[in-house]
């Protein structure tokens, strides 16, 4: 999604207000009387309602108040930089606002939550957030903004291949085509900065598995395909599982590919591995016989997001604490009648599209809410419908490895019983696992005891 085209210059600039309501007024002003089809004061009721409801702050300086209206376009960008801070409820003392991304959305426009996570996971960038607000001026702030959002935002590169990565990408293709491999799969996570690939000579499909996608970026020619999984392991490929899961769910890769993988431990610059994968065998356990592995109402990029979420639960914690928790996704007809609520559900009366896990506001109201006993039911079009559900799902005849407790066996008991997908995370070992028609597959590897 390129965002570049929805930035103007003359919707760029810096903000003398000390609060957020007078940056809200100082960016209309600047906005509205380019449109006069909007009324200011009503954008300015919704941002604020909005602002009320869940905060719009991001982290790093940045926050992104938006709102949905009736109008003739389908977004409006204003940016405002201030550079003395802003005070803002949801940031700490250390962190005052300098960003204020105002968004204007259509009522009718279908990928508005598409957009917001774009922007997000741009805005989430220390060094592009850093080099906007350290801009000379707002010329430069500009250019830096439309060169972002276009994805073309210099990074940094390493100073030379290896001759060691150089040999390892050259042999590996030589693998995967007298192995006969349908793919390559490249984890890019063993940089610390973006990597560059060769022109690839292997007439095969080639896909690149990273943590971080910056928007819009072009590989045509490098890349045939990129996927996105959140791994904090220092271990050797350990985003393979999730990413192969997910490009089965894409339609990316099929269940007779044999995968030629090449990664090394993150952040060393050092390719040292080649591993060649063939998919059938890796989740034929799973399958069961059966060919679908993705329940038919849950959308991939809903699971994608809940596995990103799941991850970064099991590695963060909360407040320093280690956290379980039970994510059941699709088939949420069904799972009404074999769950009911433990507390009262905290996501009861708000707007579906502010429930929505795709929304990355919503990153950490279920991290906030992840301390609560019980599951999040979370529909196929990824709208959280409970938080604290108890699953009343038997399953007496499923035996589950020794040292698992009754989150995996609810777990297990309702993937049997409902056409989902449900995944763990234990607070005991920060494992990750699916479980699809009551057969676990772990997506994370045990946390080692230091």
């Amino acid at each position: 999604m390129r965002l570049d085209k929805y930035i103007s210059r003359s919707r760029v600039v810096d903000l003398g207000s000390a609060d957020l309501e007078g940056a809200l007024v100082e960016l209309l002003n600047h906005t509205v009387d380019r449109f006069p089809d909007l009324n200011q004061d009503a954008l300015l009721k919704g941002l604020l309602r909005r602002e009320n409801t869940m905060t719009t702050y991001l982290g790093l300086g940045v926050a992104m108040p938006h709102v949905r209206v009736k109008m003739d376009r389908r977004y409006i960008l204003a940016v405002g930089r201030s550079h003395y801070g802003i005070r803002y409820d949801s940031a700490m003392e250390s962190e005052p606002v300098r960003l204020v991304i105002m968004l204007i959305a259509d009522e009718k426009t279908r990928d508005y939550l598409q957009l917001l996570a774009a922007l997000a996971q741009l805005l989430k960038e220390q060094d592009f957030v850093d080099s906007l607000v350290q801009a000379p001026d707002l010329d430069t702030l500009y250019d830096r903004l439309f060169a972002g959002f276009g994805g073309v935002a210099a990074k940094p590169l390493p100073a030379a291949q290896t001759r060691v990565n150089r040999v390892i990408l050259r042999e590996a293709e030589k693998i995967a085509v007298g192995s006969g491999c349908t793919g390559l799969m490249v984890f890019g996570d063993t940089f610390a900065v973006r990597f560059r690939a060769p022109k690839w000579e292997a007439q095969i499909k080639t896909i690149l598995v990273t943590r971080n996608i910056p928007e819009g970026e072009v590989r045509r020619g490098r890349f045939d395909d990129t996927i996105q999984v959140r791994s904090f392991s220092n271990q050797r490929m350990a985003q393979m599982r999730s990413a192969v899961l997910v490009g089965i769910t894409r339609g990316l890769i099929t269940f007779k590919d044999r995968l030629c993988c090449i990664g090394g431990i993150a952040g060393t610059n050092q390719f040292d591995s080649i591993v060649v994968v063939d998919v059938e065998k890796e989740f034929q356990s799973l399958l069961t016989g059966h060919a679908d592995l993705l329940p038919p109402d849950v959308k991939p990029e809903v699971l994608e997001r809940v596995i990103a979420v799941a991850t970064e639960l099991a590695v963060e914690g909360r407040e320093g604490r280690p956290v379980g928790c039970l994510f059941v996704v699709g088939d949420s007809e069904k799972l009404a009648s074999l769950t009911k609520p433990l507390v009262l559900n905290p996501f009861y009366g708000y707007k579906e599209e502010d429930r929505n896990i795709l929304n990355p506001f919503m990153d950490e109201t279920i991290k906030e809410f992840s301390s609560i006993d019980g599951a999040f039911v979370i529909r196929g079009d990824g709208v959280v419908e409970a938080a604290g559900s108890l699953i009343q799902a038997a399953d007496y005849n499923h035996a589950l490895p020794s040292g698992l407790g009754s989150r995996h066996a609810a777990a297990a008991a309702i993937s049997v019983a409902a056409d989902c997908i449900a995944l763990v995370v234990s607070s005991s070992t920060g494992q990750v696992t699916l479980f699809r028609r009551g057969v676990m597959m772990p997506l994370t590897e045990k946390k080692v005891s230091a």
